[in-house]
């Protein structure tokens, strides 16, 4: 029993999928980050561009 405790303790084949699942969550979390930002700066660029183009004399 103690030789399995002990082969347990040093046995790091494990550590490999909790990094991969911590990097993959700081990839999907970052992701998300740059979508918001870029959508909120697209949405205040497409209102600015729909008031100049209301602001428009379609006679002249």
């Amino acid at each position: 029993m103690l030789k399995f405790i002990e082969n347990f303790r040093n046995d790091e084949d494990g550590a490999v999928t909790v990094d991969f699942v911590v990097l993959t969550a700081a990839i999907v979390v970052l992701g998300l980050a740059v979508g918001t930002a870029v959508s909120n700066g697209a949405t205040g660029l497409a209102n600015e561009i729909e008031d100049a183009l209301d602001a428009q004399d379609p006679a002249s």
